[in-house]
């Protein structure tokens, strides 16, 4: 099978991100929903959500347990807070599937799963909603990775609409190898991964990789040390989910996503150093980064 095609700004106009010009509405720019959070974690859902508008999406919907609604409304005056039932533990309920698969299917992208707490509720909840969800393109990170691998038959429901964004650690579980197995071959995984659930899979890492289900795959290193940093992969999946919201293809989206966020950190380390910047810092950078490539 062929390597892998770098990503570069070139390759990224020559794949331009549909326009939105004077006179539009944010119904054109579309609507993300992100669901996740616990009690212990609620910035996650904050920094997801502020990257998906960030990228261009127009409205934007938080879920999160329900003991912590109110103060995310607060941070986050832009959204609408949803409220969820919560496990004594403070994560999302299982019994959360039935209002998300409500504003779910009101949502033109979903990203699911930053800052969840993971466990049977949790597993349960991401099992149900690949069932019964019809609608959105998906963005599955975090703990709503870990069930996957016996949702199979339920994740094919959306082939074509979801995109998965695993570390290394996450892989292993994902396809029951070792995480030394996923190091020494992270493009082989990710083909397998892709193939084996028919999405697009993002292979983070100081070189990710993004490879859809036929086994094509592209690579980006415009990454830096200041990336790796907590909150970092919630930011890369809310700008996935934005640029699906204003109608980006999930190959596209993710390509997109990988390569700005990249660039991002880069601008945040020429301006601050090259490590010690936030994750709460990189969305500014993103819609200057996306007017300099349209440009």
């Amino acid at each position: 099978m062929s390597a892998t095609t770098p990503v570069d700004a070139a390759l990224l106009r020559g794949m331009p991100l549909p326009k939105h010009d004077g006179g539009g509405s944010k119904d054109a720019r579309g609507s993300v929903l992100v669901a996740g959070g616990s009690e212990e974690v609620p910035g996650a859902v904050l920094l997801s959500g502020t990257a998906a508008l960030r990228a261009g999406a127009g409205r934007l919907r938080l879920a999160i347990c329900d003991s912590m609604a109110p103060a995310l409304a607060v941070a986050m005056p832009e959204a609408r807070v949803i409220g969820l039932p919560r496990t004594p533990e403070g994560g999302i309920a299982a019994a959360a599937a039935a209002p998300l698969l409500r504003y779910g299917s009101q949502a033109k992208a979903l990203v699911l799963g930053p800052g969840m707490s993971g466990g049977r509720e949790a597993d349960a909840l991401v099992a149900a909603l690949l069932q019964e969800l019809s609608g959105p393109a998906l963005v599955l990170d975090a703990a709503a990775l870990a069930p996957l691998a016996g949702c199979r038959e339920a994740l094919r429901r959306h082939a074509g609409r979801a995109v998965i964004t695993p570390h290394d650690g996450e892989m292993a579980r994902l396809l029951d190898v070792s995480r030394e197995e996923v190091l020494a071959d992270p493009l082989g995984m990710a083909r397998r991964a892709a193939a084996l659930l028919q999405v697009v899979v993002i292979m983070k890492g100081a070189y990710s990789r993004i490879v859809t289900p036929e086994g094509d795959a592209w690579a980006s290193d415009h990454g830096n040390i200041g990336l790796a940093t907590s909150g970092s992969g919630d930011v890369l999946s809310g700008i996935i989910a934005g640029l699906l919201a204003r109608g980006a293809t999930p190959l596209q989206a993710a390509i997109w996503g990988v390569w700005v966020h990249g660039e991002a950190g880069h601008r945040l380390a020429r301006a601050q150093g090259p490590v010690g910047y936030l994750a709460r810092e990189l969305p500014a950078e993103v819609p200057r980064i996306l007017a300099d490539l349209a440009a």
